[in-house]
């Protein structure tokens, strides 16, 4: 009797099914799947910030179901499979954890096991590549949403001492890189969208430093006003349909007058 997991498997690759399967799935490939990857990944993480148990089996199915689908499109072309991705998983583990797996009489805490991880990842990686690189940091750093590659950058080269010595530091080279975006965008000049787009870029990369100063995750400080903002956009919405108004009828001055009845109506609440 096949388990659950090989049932599936079989769905998945019946869906890929070159004659009877889902016309949709079989247009997909690795590059088109990549962003419900992500979206599936986000919805699993709000399932667990709203603690709910009966979401979270959901959602991680649906994690499930993309790493599925890219084993399969690896199996149909012969490159790897689930078999092959669990076995080289299991293998990366037991390698990476050698205080269980070769030695689990070392006790050590968790900040030492993430500094013994890196160091095993870059000797992995000289192994791979034939040398030992003299980049301190690896481009691979960048293999993540870009907040939290520019939280990576920061925590590497604070290991390296290049860094400010604290967050007032940073706070005054947030204000100069406002400074120089500002003089990008004065007014009444045509915008040098290459030059401002560069500006942005540094903003937002000392912002994140900023906020891995004050020991704050800027990816999920993001997430909480996004949050916010969209509570206060229902809200307004709410008193608009109390009211009969429609926002589609109004000004930016008279959503102003909504809007700002939401917040007032928010911060009375805490």
């Amino acid at each position: 009797m096949k388990s659950n997991f090989e049932k599936l498997k079989d769905v998945i690759a019946e869906l890929r099914h070159p004659e009877h399967g889902c016309p949709w799935d079989l247009k997909q490939t690795h590059e088109s799947l990549l962003k419900y990857l992500l979206e599936e990944s986000y919805e699993f993480i709000e399932a667990v910030e709203e603690k709910d148990p009966k979401k979270m089996e959901e959602e991680i199915g649906d994690v499930l179901m993309q790493v599925l689908l890219h084993a399969q499109l690896g199996s149909e072309r012969g490159e790897f499979d689930i078999q092959s991705i669990s076995a080289m998983l299991t293998e990366k583990l037991i390698r990476r954890h050698p205080h269980v797996f070769e030695n689990n009489q070392v006790k050590i805490d968790a900040d030492q096991v993430l500094v013994n991880w890196e160091k095993i990842k870059l000797e992995e990686k000289a192994r791979t590549d034939g040398l030992i690189s003299h980049h301190r940091i690896s481009s691979s750093v960048l293999n993540a949403p870009p907040l939290m590659s520019a939280t990576k950058i920061g925590k590497k080269t604070n290991d390296l001492k290049f860094d400010w010595e604290d967050y007032s530091q940073v706070m005054y080279k947030v204000e100069e890189e406002w400074q120089e975006l500002k003089e990008e965008l004065t007014p009444h000049r045509p915008i040098n969208h290459e030059a401002a787009f560069e500006e942005l870029g540094d903003l937002l990369f000392s912002v994140a430093q900023l906020a891995r100063h004050l020991k704050m995750d800027p990816h999920d400080a993001l997430r909480a006003a996004n949050k916010k903002f969209l509570r206060r956009f229902h809200a307004m919405e709410d008193l608009m349909l109390a009211k009969g108004a429609k926002l589609e009828d109004m000004n930016q001055e008279q959503m102003d007058v909504y809007w700002n009845q939401a917040k007032v109506n928010e911060k009375s609440k805490k």
